[in-house]
Protein backbone atom coordinates (compact mmCIF):
# COMPACT_ATOMS: atom_id res chain seq x y z
CA UNK A 1 0.00 0.00 0.00
CA UNK A 2 1.38 3.41 -0.92
CA UNK A 3 2.00 6.01 1.75
CA UNK A 4 -0.26 9.01 2.00
CA UNK A 5 1.07 12.03 0.06
CA UNK A 6 2.44 15.03 1.99
CA UNK A 7 -0.62 17.10 1.03
CA UNK A 8 -2.78 14.66 3.02
CA UNK A 9 -0.95 15.60 6.23
CA UNK A 10 -1.22 19.28 5.36
CA UNK A 11 -4.98 18.84 4.98
CA UNK A 12 -5.07 17.80 8.62
CA UNK A 13 -3.16 20.92 9.64
CA UNK A 14 -5.53 23.18 7.71
CA UNK A 15 -8.61 21.23 8.79
CA UNK A 16 -9.78 20.64 5.23
CA UNK A 17 -10.39 17.78 2.82
CA UNK A 18 -9.64 19.76 -0.34
CA UNK A 19 -6.48 19.31 -2.38
CA UNK A 20 -4.04 22.21 -2.43
CA UNK A 21 -3.52 24.48 -5.39
CA UNK A 22 0.11 24.53 -6.57
CA UNK A 23 1.95 27.55 -7.93
CA UNK A 24 5.41 27.80 -9.45
CA UNK A 25 8.10 30.38 -8.67
CA UNK A 26 6.44 32.89 -11.03
CA UNK A 27 3.03 32.52 -9.43
CA UNK A 28 1.58 30.43 -12.24
CA UNK A 29 -0.83 27.68 -11.24
CA UNK A 30 0.42 24.25 -12.30
CA UNK A 31 -1.23 20.88 -12.74
CA UNK A 32 -1.08 18.83 -9.53
CA UNK A 33 -0.74 15.60 -11.54
CA UNK A 34 2.54 16.87 -12.98
CA UNK A 35 3.88 17.44 -9.47
CA UNK A 36 2.75 13.97 -8.38
CA UNK A 37 4.52 12.41 -11.35
CA UNK A 38 7.71 14.29 -10.54
CA UNK A 39 7.61 12.95 -7.00
CA UNK A 40 7.39 9.40 -8.29
CA UNK A 41 10.48 9.99 -10.43
CA UNK A 42 12.41 11.36 -7.44
CA UNK A 43 12.41 15.00 -8.62
CA UNK A 44 10.61 17.84 -6.91
CA UNK A 45 10.70 21.62 -7.01
CA UNK A 46 10.86 22.91 -3.45
CA UNK A 47 10.07 26.43 -4.68
CA UNK A 48 6.52 25.40 -5.60
CA UNK A 49 3.88 26.81 -3.26
CA UNK A 50 1.07 24.63 -1.93
CA UNK A 51 -1.98 26.66 -0.88
CA UNK A 52 -5.42 25.58 0.32
CA UNK A 53 -8.16 27.93 -0.85
CA UNK A 54 -9.98 27.53 2.48
CA UNK A 55 -6.87 28.65 4.38
CA UNK A 56 -4.86 30.87 2.00
CA UNK A 57 -2.73 32.46 4.75
CA UNK A 58 -0.72 29.24 4.99
CA UNK A 59 1.83 28.72 2.19
CA UNK A 60 3.68 25.39 2.21
CA UNK A 61 6.86 24.25 0.48
CA UNK A 62 7.61 20.54 0.29
CA UNK A 63 11.09 19.08 -0.17
CA UNK A 64 9.51 15.64 -0.68
CA UNK A 65 12.23 13.51 0.90
CA UNK A 66 15.52 14.85 -0.39
CA UNK A 67 17.24 12.08 1.57
CA UNK A 68 16.35 9.72 -1.26
CA UNK A 69 17.73 12.02 -3.92
CA UNK A 70 21.10 13.20 -5.09
CA UNK A 71 23.60 15.66 -3.64
CA UNK A 72 22.22 18.19 -6.09
CA UNK A 73 18.74 17.93 -4.51
CA UNK A 74 20.18 18.50 -1.05
CA UNK A 75 22.07 21.54 -2.32
CA UNK A 76 18.91 22.90 -3.92
CA UNK A 77 16.99 22.46 -0.67
CA UNK A 78 19.76 24.08 1.37
CA UNK A 79 20.01 27.11 -0.93
CA UNK A 80 16.25 27.56 -0.87
CA UNK A 81 16.09 27.41 2.95
CA UNK A 82 19.00 29.79 3.47
CA UNK A 83 17.65 32.29 0.93
CA UNK A 84 14.08 32.27 2.22
CA UNK A 85 15.18 32.35 5.88
CA UNK A 86 17.18 35.53 5.41
CA UNK A 87 15.17 37.48 2.84
CA UNK A 88 13.77 40.85 3.88
CA UNK A 89 10.87 40.48 1.43
CA UNK A 90 8.15 39.24 3.79
CA UNK A 91 5.93 37.42 1.21
CA UNK A 92 8.88 35.17 0.29
CA UNK A 93 10.16 34.58 3.80
CA UNK A 94 9.65 31.22 5.49
CA UNK A 95 8.62 31.46 9.13
CA UNK A 96 8.99 27.89 10.33
CA UNK A 97 10.35 24.56 9.08
CA UNK A 98 8.82 21.20 9.87
CA UNK A 99 11.45 18.49 9.48
CA UNK A 100 9.53 15.20 9.36
CA UNK A 101 11.19 12.07 10.73
CA UNK A 102 9.09 8.89 10.29
CA UNK A 103 9.15 6.43 13.17
CA UNK A 104 7.92 3.36 11.28
CA UNK A 105 11.38 1.76 11.37
CA UNK A 106 11.67 0.03 14.73
CA UNK A 107 14.38 1.55 16.94
CA UNK A 108 15.69 3.66 14.07
CA UNK A 109 18.84 5.71 14.37
CA UNK A 110 19.51 9.19 13.04
CA UNK A 111 20.03 8.94 9.29
CA UNK A 112 22.91 10.59 7.48
CA UNK A 113 20.48 12.91 5.72
CA UNK A 114 19.04 14.11 9.03
CA UNK A 115 22.48 14.57 10.56
CA UNK A 116 23.61 16.41 7.43
CA UNK A 117 20.69 18.81 7.54
CA UNK A 118 21.12 19.76 11.20
CA UNK A 119 24.89 20.01 10.81
CA UNK A 120 24.98 22.17 7.68
CA UNK A 121 21.76 24.16 7.40
CA UNK A 122 21.88 27.38 9.38
CA UNK A 123 18.29 28.60 9.25
CA UNK A 124 19.09 31.81 11.12
CA UNK A 125 16.06 32.98 13.14
CA UNK A 126 13.67 30.57 11.44
CA UNK A 127 12.85 27.78 13.93
CA UNK A 128 13.02 24.16 12.86
CA UNK A 129 10.58 21.78 14.54
CA UNK A 130 11.45 18.09 14.38
CA UNK A 131 8.18 16.29 13.65
CA UNK A 132 8.27 12.60 14.49
CA UNK A 133 5.56 11.18 12.26
CA UNK A 134 4.02 7.69 12.31
CA UNK A 135 4.63 7.63 16.05
CA UNK A 136 1.96 4.97 16.43
CA UNK A 137 4.46 2.55 14.84
CA UNK A 138 5.99 2.32 18.34
CA UNK A 139 2.69 1.33 19.89
CA UNK A 140 2.96 -2.37 19.02
CA UNK A 141 6.31 -2.62 20.77
CA UNK A 142 4.97 -0.65 23.72
CA UNK A 143 1.88 -2.83 23.99
CA UNK A 144 4.00 -5.99 23.88
CA UNK A 145 6.27 -4.79 26.68
CA UNK A 146 3.29 -3.88 28.84
CA UNK A 147 1.71 -7.29 28.32
CA UNK A 148 4.97 -9.01 29.20
CA UNK A 149 5.05 -7.04 32.44
CA UNK A 150 1.84 -8.76 33.50
CA UNK A 151 -0.75 -6.08 32.77
CA UNK A 152 -4.13 -6.98 31.35
CA UNK A 153 -4.87 -6.35 27.69
CA UNK A 154 -7.18 -3.45 28.54
CA UNK A 155 -4.69 -1.80 30.88
CA UNK A 156 -1.85 -2.35 28.42
CA UNK A 157 -3.87 -0.68 25.67
CA UNK A 158 -4.61 2.29 27.92
CA UNK A 159 -0.94 2.79 28.81
CA UNK A 160 0.46 2.16 25.33
CA UNK A 161 0.81 5.81 24.17
CA UNK A 162 2.76 6.79 27.29
CA UNK A 163 4.91 3.67 27.08
CA UNK A 164 5.72 4.54 23.48
CA UNK A 165 7.05 7.89 24.70
CA UNK A 166 9.34 6.04 27.14
CA UNK A 167 10.64 3.85 24.32
CA UNK A 168 11.24 6.95 22.21
CA UNK A 169 13.20 8.58 25.04
CA UNK A 170 15.38 5.48 25.32
CA UNK A 171 16.23 5.76 21.63
CA UNK A 172 17.87 9.15 22.38
CA UNK A 173 17.07 10.52 18.93
CA UNK A 174 16.25 13.94 20.33
CA UNK A 175 19.49 13.95 22.35
CA UNK A 176 21.53 13.37 19.20
CA UNK A 177 19.68 16.03 17.25
CA UNK A 178 20.14 18.49 20.09
CA UNK A 179 23.92 18.03 19.93
CA UNK A 180 24.15 18.97 16.25
CA UNK A 181 25.48 22.35 15.16
CA UNK A 182 22.06 23.68 14.18
CA UNK A 183 19.62 21.71 16.37
CA UNK A 184 15.84 21.93 16.03
CA UNK A 185 14.07 24.44 18.24
CA UNK A 186 11.55 21.91 19.50
CA UNK A 187 10.00 18.57 18.64
CA UNK A 188 6.55 17.04 18.47
CA UNK A 189 5.21 13.62 17.63
CA UNK A 190 2.18 12.76 15.50
CA UNK A 191 0.25 9.52 15.53
CA UNK A 192 -2.59 8.08 13.45
CA UNK A 193 -2.53 10.90 10.91
CA UNK A 194 -4.44 8.66 8.51
CA UNK A 195 -7.51 8.90 10.73
CA UNK A 196 -10.33 11.34 10.00
CA UNK A 197 -10.07 12.71 13.55
CA UNK A 198 -6.27 13.07 13.49
CA UNK A 199 -5.01 15.50 16.12
CA UNK A 200 -2.66 18.21 14.84
CA UNK A 201 -2.86 20.28 18.01
CA UNK A 202 0.64 19.27 19.24
CA UNK A 203 2.18 20.41 15.94
CA UNK A 204 0.33 23.74 15.90
CA UNK A 205 1.03 24.44 19.56
CA UNK A 206 4.70 23.48 19.22
CA UNK A 207 5.09 25.67 16.15
CA UNK A 208 3.39 28.62 17.81
CA UNK A 209 5.71 28.35 20.80
CA UNK A 210 8.80 27.95 18.64
CA UNK A 211 8.00 31.10 16.66
CA UNK A 212 8.78 33.09 19.78
CA UNK A 213 7.86 36.62 18.74
CA UNK A 214 4.29 37.57 19.56
CA UNK A 215 3.71 38.87 16.06
CA UNK A 216 4.69 35.58 14.48
CA UNK A 217 2.63 33.66 17.03
CA UNK A 218 -0.41 35.70 16.12
CA UNK A 219 0.32 35.12 12.42
CA UNK A 220 0.05 31.38 12.97
CA UNK A 221 -2.96 31.63 15.24
CA UNK A 222 -4.79 33.83 12.72
CA UNK A 223 -4.56 31.07 10.13
CA UNK A 224 -5.97 28.57 12.62
CA UNK A 225 -9.37 30.15 13.15
CA UNK A 226 -10.87 26.66 13.37
CA UNK A 227 -8.61 25.72 16.28
CA UNK A 228 -10.51 27.62 18.94
CA UNK A 229 -8.65 26.05 21.87
CA UNK A 230 -5.28 27.19 20.55
CA UNK A 231 -6.53 30.72 19.91
CA UNK A 232 -8.02 31.02 23.40
CA UNK A 233 -4.93 29.63 25.10
CA UNK A 234 -2.52 32.11 23.53
CA UNK A 235 -4.95 35.01 23.84
CA UNK A 236 -5.16 34.38 27.59
CA UNK A 237 -1.39 33.91 27.96
CA UNK A 238 -0.65 37.11 26.05
CA UNK A 239 -3.19 39.07 28.14
CA UNK A 240 -1.68 37.78 31.39
CA UNK A 241 1.81 38.67 30.13
CA UNK A 242 0.64 42.19 29.23
CA UNK A 243 -1.17 42.64 32.58
CA UNK A 244 1.88 41.59 34.60
CA UNK A 245 4.18 43.92 32.66
CA UNK A 246 1.80 46.83 33.15
CA UNK A 247 1.40 46.41 36.92
CA UNK A 248 4.76 45.12 38.05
Amino acid sequence: MRARPPSFRLQRVCNTTENPEIFDLKGNKIDATVVQSSRERGHHEIGNELVFSSNPDFVFHDSCGFEAGSEAEFKQMKEFVLERASTLFLPERIHAIWYCIPMDECHRAITKAEEKFFSECDTSDVPVIAVFTKFDALWDDAFGQLRESGLTRMESKRRTPEKAKEIFAQMKIWDRLHRTQYPPKDWVYLAEMDKDNADCAPLLEGTTGALGEEGMQMLLISTQCTNLALCIKYAVEMYVHWYINCWM
